[in-house]
């Protein structure tokens, strides 16, 4: 899970990233903190190619956004990332309904015991909610374990699978990356209605091919890689690739 911090008080953001970081080390260390900002503006330029999965955000930012603005600029490009504000002011847990963000949580500043166990438990609760994420069919995202990390991968990103060398595992060709993850190829297949069987060895996502070359039997992904594709194969992705047109 990547996690971005947004506050502009230099000791409030290093006191947030501490207490939030001491504890992943511990209990989540797969949990990756990949931005700590103090404007609003670095939190956007980090979405323009790239994509968190719980944000911090404090609503009196002071640099002409507030942090519920910030907010409904991240749900624009993310529509279920954990949302958690933090702030000094209750009065300010009105103005959530009104830009429509879906907070998960809202902390006040209170004393430091109850506000670091508010903010543990937010916490826990944005790597509980992004664990169950990839277990949800309708949230479209294919959850993968290696050890204690869990990665939740759009199927929209997803190129292709494979056999890898290492027994009983799985490796995965997607559009931030390669991992290896214990699986199976007949159970990947039936996961999804893009997912295809084009060889033995391989599964590919249909959403990304751009064509099929059925002269010199491969498939050609967005990526472009070329997947070997049998015969047996060739004769049923047309029928395959109609069908997901239609279900898209």
């Amino acid at each position: 899970m990547k996690v971005v911090i947004c506050e502009d008080n230099p000791q409030q953001q290093k006191m947030l990233y501490n207490r939030l970081r001491n504890y992943a080390m511990i209990n989540h260390p797969s949990v990756e903190f990949v931005l700590v900002a103090s404007h609003s503006a670095e939190v956007l330029s980090y979405l323009e190619d790239h994509k968190a999965d719980c944000y911090f955000l404090d609503i009196n930012l002071g640099d002409g956004r507030n942090g519920l603005e910030l907010a409904s600029e991240i749900r624009k490009y993310d529509p279920i990332a954990s949302i958690i504000f933090v702030t000094d002011y209750s009065e300010a847990l009105k103005l959530t309904f009104k830009y429509k963000v879906a907070a998960l949580d809202f902390i006040i500043k209170r004393t430091e015991e109850s506000f670091t166990d508010e903010l543990i438990e937010a916490f826990v609760s944005s790597i509980t909610r992004y664990e169950q994420l990839g277990q949800n069919k309708v949230t479209n995202f294919f959850q993968i374990k290696m050890g204690e990390l869990i990665k939740n991968i759009p199927y929209e990103n997803i190129y292709y699978f494979e056999t890898s060398e290492d027994f009983h595992k799985i490796r995965l060709t997607e559009k931030n990356g390669v991992f290896e993850f214990y699986g199976k190829l007949k159970e990947i297949e039936e996961m999804h209605s893009s997912f295809f069987r084009c060889h033995k060895s391989m599964v590919i996502n249909l959403q990304n091919v751009v064509e099929i070359n059925k002269k010199e039997k491969y498939v050609e992904l967005a990526n472009g890689v070329r997947c070997p594709i049998s015969i047996r194969a060739l004769r049923n992705i047309q029928h395959k690739m109609n069908e997901h047109l239609v279900n898209d």
